[in-house]
């Protein structure tokens, strides 16, 4: 029992949750393509997933940036025709303090007073608006970053139909 308890504690930080920041504005979808709306109407991108609920699409644009950090990837989802999420995907320590500013000045600051977020290896931000989550965990050992934009009422039914619950 004492090495159980041992095992918990020496866990509970990377199990803590992040706090979750109030949007500043609630941009109600994702950089002016409001969610539920459909993507499959668009020239601008091509389905690279698909299934009888689910489809993913890639944006069809180089270089991809995010605001003016250039990222990796970028996959908009929708569920039953209903745009409800983006994932990004970036590289470097660099890009990630890059990308840290313009999300804070884009959705509002960040409580980075120490013991308020998840420092270290593991970081973990996220802003709340009543509409739109914005989740970026960032793995500093492998310095990589990825970030979902969801919709408040979709992204949940998409984690379920995704998870098969």
């Amino acid at each position: 029992m004492p090495f159980l308890l041992a095992c918990l504690l020496i866990n509970l930080p990377a199990l803590a949750p992040a706090l979750a920041v109030t949007m500043t504005e609630d941009p109600k979808g994702f950089e002016g393509i409001p969610w539920g709306a459909g993507l499959s109407e668009s020239s601008n991108f091509t389905v690279v997933y698909a299934d009888d609920r689910v489809k993913e699409y890639r944006l069809q644009q180089e270089p991809l940036l995010l605001g003016t950090v250039p990222v990796q990837s970028m996959k908009f989802s929708t569920l039953d025709g209903k745009f409800a999420r983006v994932t990004v995907r970036y590289q470097g320590d660099q890009r990630h303090e890059t990308m840290l500013l313009y999300l804070q000045s884009r959705y509002g600051p960040l409580d980075l007073t120490p013991g308020q977020t998840m420092a270290g290896t593991n970081q973990q931000y996220n802003w709340r608006g009543t509409d739109t989550e914005v989740n970026l965990t960032y793995d500093g050992k492998r310095e990589t970053g990825v970030i979902y934009f969801e919709s408040a009422a979709l992204g949940a039914k998409l984690a379920e139909v995704i998870s098969g619950f």
